[in-house]
Parts: C-alpha cells; sequence; structure tokens
C-alpha cells in the first residue's frame, strides 16, 4: 500500500470530505530503514492526516483552504524522535532498563520483560525470585514455560508478553476481539450546541487540552495538537514514574502541573480543569479513572462538548482488555519482533528499528481529535475518541510489506535539517521538528519541555 492510499483509507473511513485530499502532497517511499515492515508509510500517512485534519479546522473558521505536504523522511524521523533527542550536545538521560528485553524460556520460547519503569523492574525482579541483573533473571525465567510466564506476570499486574508468529497471533482470542473493531472510534457521547473550533492565528489557538498521559503514545497526541497551537496542560501525578528522556522529547509545546487523584482536593481541582477545556485526553487502561470519576460519559456530563480521547494497550474488547502494555509488548505478541529477528537471520525475536506501533497510535489519537473537533464546530456534540496499541498494531501489518532488510539504518547525521533547537529548563535542545507542512500555518512548538509540576493547575489566562 502506498502512503497516500493508506491517508485515502483513514481519511474516509473517519468520515472526512474526500475533497480535501486534493491538497496534500506526499513525497518519498518505502524502505528507509533496515526492515520490511512499512514503517515509513504507516508514519507519512498519520502525519498527513493530522496535517490535513488540522487545516480544515482552520478552514471551517475562516473560509481559507491550504496546502499540507508529508516527506517519508521527515515522517520517519518523527517517529524516532526519541532516539535524535540531545540535552546540551550530549544524550538525554537513559530510560532503558538493562532488564529490559527478551529472555528464553524452558520450553524453546521467548517471553519479553518490559522492564523500563522503576516499579515494573522491582516487580518483575521480586515476583521471578532473581537478582537486578540479566543474568540473574534469564537463568529464572528458563525455569519456565513461556505461556506460564506470561499468564502469571500479567496476573501479577507485571507488562510482559510471550512471543508469536503473526500466524499464532491471528489466531488467539484476542487478536480476533480486536479484528472486529476500527482502527479508530470517534463515538458520539451527547448532544451540545456547535462551538467554534480555534481563535486567533493558528488552527488551534485557543483550543484547551488536558494530557493525562504517559511514555509515547498518549504524550505523542498532546505533543502534535500542540504543534497546531493548542494549550496543552500535562497533568501528571507525584506517585507515577516517568521516563526522563520521553518527558522532555514529548514535552515540547505543553505547561506542566501535577495532581494526585486519589485525593479528593486534586481530583475537584481536575474537575475544574475540565470545566474550561476543549479535550480530555488520558491513557490509563480501560476503566481506571471510572473509579475516580472521569469515565467518558463522566466527563461529558461535566463539561458538555469534550472530546474525550482514550488510549490503551490492547482495547476495550477481548480478554486482555484490562493488561498493561507498551508497544514493544505489541510487536511481541504480534509477530512483529519475530518476523523482525527471522528476517534478519537470528534465532531470537528483535524489535522494530522505530516504535511506530506507539507513535502512530499517538498521531491517530490526535487525528481523531481533530475530526471530533471540526465536527463539534459543525453539528454541536460531545465525543469519544478511541484508540489502542493493538488496534494500530493490526493496521501497520496489514499495510503490506516491501524489501528491506538491506537498508542503511538512519543515523543522527541523516536527518540533521529535519531537527530544530530551544532552550529549556532542561539545557539546550536538539529535537526532530514537526513532519507536517501546512502552507499557511507551519507546525512548530511555542513552548520547550519544562519538569513534570513546573506549572499550576490552572489554564493560561486567555
Amino acid at each position: 500500500m502506498t502512503p497516500f492510499r493508506a491517508l485515502e483509507q483513514l481519511w474516509t473511513a473517519a468520515g472526512c470530505d474526500a475533497a480535501a485530499l486534493e491538497r496534500v502532497t506526499l513525497t518519498g517511499a518505502d524502505p528507509l530503514l533496515p526492515t520490511d515492515v512499512k514503517i515509513g508509510t504507516a508514519a507519512t500517512a498519520v502525519i498527513a492526516a493530522t496535517g490535513l485534519a488540522a487545516s480544515e479546522v482552520w478552514r471551517r473558521r475562516t473560509g481559507r483552504a491550504q496546502s499540507v505536504a508529508v516527506d517519508l523522511r521527515a515522517a520517519v524521523a518523527a517517529f524516532r524522535s526519541e532516539r535524535y533527542l540531545r540535552v546540551d550536545g550530549g544524550p538525554p538521560p537513559d530510560g532503558r532498563s538493562p532488564l529490559f528485553g527478551f529472555y528464553p524460556t524452558g520450553d524453546g520460547r521467548w517471553v519479553q520483560i518490559h522492564a523500563n519503569l522503576p516499579h515494573h523492574r522491582a516487580g518483575h525482579v521480586g515476583f521471578l525470585g532473581c537478582e537486578e541483573t540479566r543474568e540473574s533473571m534469564a537463568a529464572a525465567v528458563a525455569r519456565w514455560k513461556g505461556q506460564d510466564l506470561e499468564d502469571a506476570l500479567n496476573g501479577a499486574g507485571l507488562p510482559a508478553a510471550m512471543v508469536r508468529s503473526r500466524d499464532e497471533w491471528l489466531a488467539h482470542p484476542h487478536a480476533r476481539a480486536v479484528a472486529g473493531l476500527p482502527l479508530l472510534e470517534i463515538v458520539r457521547l451527547g448532544d451540545s450546541p456547535p462551538e467554534p473550533c480555534g481563535r486567533g492565528e493558528r488552527p488551534l489557538a485557543g483550543v484547551r487540552v488536558l494530557d493525562l498521559t504517559r511514555v509515547i503514545a498518549g504524550p505523542e497526541c498532546g505533543r502534535t495538537l500542540a504543534s497546531h497551537g493548542a494549550d496543552v496542560l500535562l497533568v501528571t501525578s507525584p506517585h507515577l514514574p516517568n521516563l526522563p528522556s520521553l518527558v522532555i522529547d514529548t514535552g515540547l509545546g505543553k505547561l506542566a502541573a501535577a495532581l494526585d487523584l486519589r485525593r479528593a482536593e486534586d481530583a475537584d481541582r481536575l474537575r475544574g480543569l475540565v470545566a474550561g477545556a476543549d479535550v480530555f485526553s488520558q491513557s490509563y487502561r480501560p476503566g481506571a479513572l471510572a473509579g475516580l470519576g472521569f469515565a467518558p460519559e463522566d466527563v461529558a456530563r461535566l463539561r458538555p462538548g469534550i472530546v474525550y480521547v482514550t488510549l490503551s494497550a490492547y482495547g476495550h474488547v477481548g480478554p486482555w482488555r484490562e493488561r498493561r502494555g507498551f508497544e514493544t509488548l505489541i510487536q511481541s505478541v504480534s509477530g512483529l519482533a519475530h518476523e523482525q529477528g527471522a528476517g534478519a537471520g537470528l534465532e531470537r525475536p528483535q524489535h522494530l528499528p522505530a516504535q511506530v506501533v506507539d507513535h502512530a497510535a499517538g498521531y491517530l489519537a490526535a487525528f481523531g481529535a481533530l475530526v471530533a473537533l471540526e465536527r463539534r464546530a459543525r453539528e454541536g456534540g460531545s465525543y469519544l475518541v478511541r484508540v489502542s496499541l493493538a488496534q494500530t498494531g493490526r493496521w501497520v501489518d496489514a499495510l503490506g510489506r516491501v524489501r528491506g532488510r538491506g537498508v542503511a539504518d538512519q543515523t543522527r547525521d541523516d536527518v540533521g535539517d529535519l531537527l530544530a533547537t530551544c532552550e529549556s529548563p532542561f539545557g539546550r535542545l536538539t529535537h526532530v521538528a514537526p513532519a507536517a507542512r501546512l502552507g499557511e500555518t507551519p507546525a512548530f512548538w511555542a513552548l520547550p519541555p519544562v519538569p513534570l509540576g513546573t506549572h499550576a493547575p490552572a489554564w493560561p489566562a486567555s
């Protein structure tokens, strides 16, 4: 599938006007990275979709259409933004644990342990009764059968996955459940009067986004909306760990506040923020916020006209819907890691050379939010936008394959012309610039990233 065909399918499936596609120019083609998976096609399509949706929001308010262009090389760089980030000329804080990775089990399978966040790392070590070294963990994993270990770890709330082939995954009950879902869901939650979307000189200027997400996919959604002018307020909780390098990379364009929703007064503060918001974006597991009074229906009652974006790992249906998950675990269960390793001639799985599922899901969430905002401006209503890593991984797989094994990997020198700089509290940053090029309202981040909790939990003055 070509990037334009993938874009066309996304655009029409979301119910958008096909005539707008005439204003899009896409350049470049896979392969650009050492993989047969069409990472560039996925990146170009979802980035173009968000850019075009932002231009449609602008056109509805101003009556002026504008061109949108995306080059595949820039799109791929955006999908590897965390790799290219530099702080004062050096690498950012390393967020990957040495325990992270694949381990062989006693029955000849492989299990991926996701131990990047401190509480997950401690949980895996404690569960397996091993020392905090790869050697000790490998010895502990080797005493298990793959399926038994995957079930036991996830039953203990620890993120892990047994590596499967594509055929194994397609036959799995959860894969079959996810196959019944569309890639992106935009559901009307309730009625409310039409509201103009944005004001000022950027498509989303004046649009307020509450960002209750962590790691890559959810923060990518907020970062993308910020690149088109939205006021994005990242709300994290002091008791939840984050990865320092990703806080920096995905914090571009955002304010950052801290609230502990287990405290009644902080939950009330969030309700006050919801009342002034246009978008509520969260990446907790399905149902996790409902017990705190922030289910989609609750938020829509608090703020009629809200666009509620929810992003999960495995989706809201199927036996794994409540499992904790991350991009690399989706690669492991779905056959992508198995294919990448086998195609490289390895006797072990290997991750793809980009976190394609994470980044694609984040852009899809932003795309859904933009479509819902334009729909709200046209006909009113509150909306639920639903995206999952599992659904996104299925879409990436369905884009087809290209012969890319012999392609040299893209180095930082190869993307030097795609980088920008800014001063921040972390130091001088070099980061990937937005890949979507809009003819009248260029995408950019007006604010540098800041440490978590820097700002008060309040909207900036209009």
